[in-house]
């Protein structure tokens, strides 16, 4: 069998603001500009500045105005206020940059009388700010909307050189110029010398310097895991990729233990998860690729139309289904694994029909669908009319997916949609319409039979089923949430052109 071309994977928005997003560098003979589909994307949500923790626990307390600050909203503010600043000099003002931050009130003065070894520290600090702002005024932007861009970042770097030299402990200030850093880093000319990676090396250090002061600053382990996968992506599969593949993945769990319900944070472990299996010895490879399934899983169950993680969890089963067809396992289907991809791939695409990725992706994975259905497998039912049957009434047999809902199929092999009757001379099949859906779970219910329980609450009251193993139930649970999640988006009429052609 000649092994298809594997999707690429979709980036996880891993940008400090949001308003960019690009899918990391194909691995794979198939090469999609991504940048282009993803610049109309309406932003996920995006890490905050530092700043806004306070005003949120103002805004709990009842404060009035408070609101979390994305990295565009916060560059917005510094240029008002730079320009503010141009207005006061202009207008023989005593120098807004001056005013703005306060120098002279004292803080600075007081430090420079403190012992020798504090001047030293202090000394080293400057020139470590000197070496960050030399990086900053280096850019020159690619076009004009770059390089004003990159004079408002040049202000907001001073900004924030001057808070840090006015109070060296303060976790906000080096976050927020490590954004700056960042937005510096992403607006580099390629045609320029300027470099992006010393760049991120610098945004780094001061995200570093931020978590040591304030540990539980999710948003700084968040974008410094961003800026570490940045640094990694450029330098192929190396060991010292690797180790920062690591230290990335180190920081995105650190990131997802301060707030756990953060999909983008699970996807982006996911996707550095990805990346690293790609790099390490094979005898590794397998609990990587099997740690990043459940992350995008997680990230899933978390944000049920999340396309990002939904296509990346394809992509990850289409490399394993590569794998597997290589290694000739007898233990693991290659094709179980190639259709579960196609799984996820269609319903990314049913999600966001307008993006090529997704596109390029289903024309090479739908002949691995069940088609014209979504899914096909067996699962363990009671006769349709006695949900509480004794065990022995219970029959394993064969269901369908598709965007109308889940059959059971007769023993004809037909669906009781193409086949007219009862299946077992009379014994009414299974039918649950997606429509009727309110819920989906996996069931511990002990007085199931044996397997792993799957219960779908409806409208018309709770149906079980059993699964043949917790991992198979997993397959069953994520298409089941996936099509009503297309259904609930008014999107059916997509999945349906997928599935029927």
């Amino acid at each position: 069998m000649e092994e298809p071309s594997r999707p690429i994977p979709a980036d996880g928005g891993e940008f400090p603001n949001g308003a960019d997003e690009r899918a990391p560098p194909a691995p794979t003979p198939v090469e999609v500009e991504v940048a282009v589909e993803f610049g109309e994307e309406e932003e996920e949500e995006p890490p905050r500045s530092a700043t806004a923790k306070q005003e949120e626990a103002n805004a709990a307390l009842g404060a009035e105005g408070s609101r979390p600050f994305t990295t565009r909203e916060l560059l917005r503010e510094i240029k008002e206020d730079a320009e503010a600043a141009e207005a006061e000099e202009s207008g023989g003002g005593e120098g807004g940059t001056g005013s703005a931050f306060g120098e002279g009130n004292g803080t600075l003065s007081a430090d420079t009388d403190g012992s020798s070894s504090s001047q030293e520290s202090m000394q080293q600090s400057s020139s470590h700010h000197d070496v960050a702002m030399d990086l900053i005024n280096s850019v020159t932007g690619a076009d004009d909307e770059g390089r004003s861009r990159q004079r408002i970042l040049s202000f907001a770097g001073k900004r924030y050189v001057n808070a840090i030299e006015r109070n060296p402990d303060d976790p906000d200030a080096y976050y927020n110029w490590a954004l700056v850093l960042q937005e510096s880093a992403d607006n580099v000319d390629p045609n320029s010398g300027s470099s992006k990676d010393s760049l991120l090396e610098e945004a780094c250090k001061k995200y570093a310097e931020a978590t040591r002061l304030s540990p539980t600053l999710y948003d700084a382990y968040y974008n410094w895991a961003i800026a570490i996968a940045d640094r990694a992506k450029t330098r192929g599969r190396t060991k010292e990729a690797e180790d920062l593949w690591k230290q990335a993945i180190l920081n995105y769990e650190k990131a997802v233990q301060l707030n756990w319900n953060s999909p983008q944070a699970l996807n982006n472990w996911g996707l550095g998860l990805q990346e690293l299996s790609a790099i390490v010895p094979a005898r590794e490879k397998q609990t990587i690729i099997k740690t990043a399934i459940s992350k995008f899983r997680v990230a899933i169950q978390l944000q049920f139309d999340f396309h990002r993680a939904i296509y990346n969890l394809g992509t990850v089963l289409y490399g394993l289904a590569e794998d597997t067809m290589r290694s000739g396992r007898p233990d693991v289907s290659a094709n179980e694994l190639y259709s579960q991809s196609a799984i996820y791939v269609a319903a990314a695409h049913a999600l966001k029909p307008n993006y090529s990725v997704y596109r390029s992706a289903l024309r090479l994975v739908r002949t691995m669908l069940p088609l014209p259905y979504l899914k096909v497998g067996y699962l363990t039912a009671p006769p349709a009319n006695n949900a509480i049957a004794p065990h022995s009434d219970w029959e394993r047999s064969q269901f369908v997916l598709n965007h109308e809902g889940l059959q059971q199929v007769d023993g004809s092999n037909q669906p009781p949609s193409q086949s007219p009757g009862n299946t077992d001379g009379g014994r009414k099949p299974t039918r649950i319409a997606v429509a009727d859906i309110v819920s989906v779970a996996a069931s511990a219910d002990l007085t199931l039979p044996p397997g792993a329980g799957l219960c779908i609450d409806t409208v018309h009251g709770a149906r079980f089923l059993v699964a043949d193993s917790w991992e198979a139930l997993d397959g069953w649970l994520d298409a089941l949430c996936l099509v009503y999640t297309i259904f609930a988006r008014g999107k059916s009429d997509v999945l349906a052109g997928i599935i029927t052609g």
